[in-house]
């Protein structure tokens, strides 16, 4: 089982930054892809980014290439989402979720774990 935590949404202004953490427990992290992913109301929930285990892979979607960047810290159990040049587009519930895997996603469906989410709000 693996439990995560994400913190560091709130609200910002467009063109502002945002560094969200997840916090994970449980299982070995270090050997887990994990990814983040957003959710606006009356939307499906949408790739933001991916980090293989040892975080020398990394991908991400269309909308934030160039403005964000995924990190992990395997010794702290935690990775990290940095966003820059936010939009008003950007305002979503944010999740991090996890595999059982150390092989990267697109696809939530693909992640066995997520959790509770961090709302991320622009104002423009």
């Amino acid at each position: 089982q693996v439990q995560l935590v994400e913190s560091g949404g709130g609200l910002v202004q467009a063109g502002g930054s945002l560094r969200l953490s997840c916090a994970a427990s449980g299982r070995t992290f270090s050997s887990s892809a994990m990814g983040w992913f957003r959710q606006a109301p009356g939307k499906e929930r949408e790739f933001v980014a991916t980090i293989d285990w040892s975080g020398a892979y990394r991908n991400y979607g269309d909308s934030v290439k160039g403005r964000f960047t995924i990190s992990r810290d395997n010794a702290k159990n935690t990775v990290y989402l940095r966003m820059n040049r936010l939009k008003p587009e950007d305002t979503a519930v944010y999740y991090c979720e996890a595999r059982s895997t150390s092989s990267t996603s697109t696809q939530s469906g693909n992640y066995e774990y997520w959790g509770q989410g961090t709302q991320v709000t622009v104002s423009s």
